[in-house]
């Protein structure tokens, strides 16, 4: 069973790179039991959405 430091690395890596299926199975099982670890995925999840919406928005703007 991972712990929660190896789930917060495993979940940050998730977003730059395909986890394997023995990766993704591991963080699948912790993240069924953990809140916290759940709840950070999310924040991740919430923050990459936010930063890629606020880079879309930057190249829309029209300067004065």
């Amino acid at each position: 069973m991972l712990k929660c430091r190896d789930v917060t690395r495993l979940l940050s890596e998730a977003q730059e790179r395909e986890l394997g299926m023995g990766e993704r199975l591991a963080l699948r099982a912790h993240t069924l039991m953990c809140s916290g670890c759940r709840n950070f995925g999310a924040q991740l999840k919430l923050l990459r959405s936010a930063a890629r919406a606020y880079a879309k928005g930057a190249g829309e703007r029209k300067h004065d």
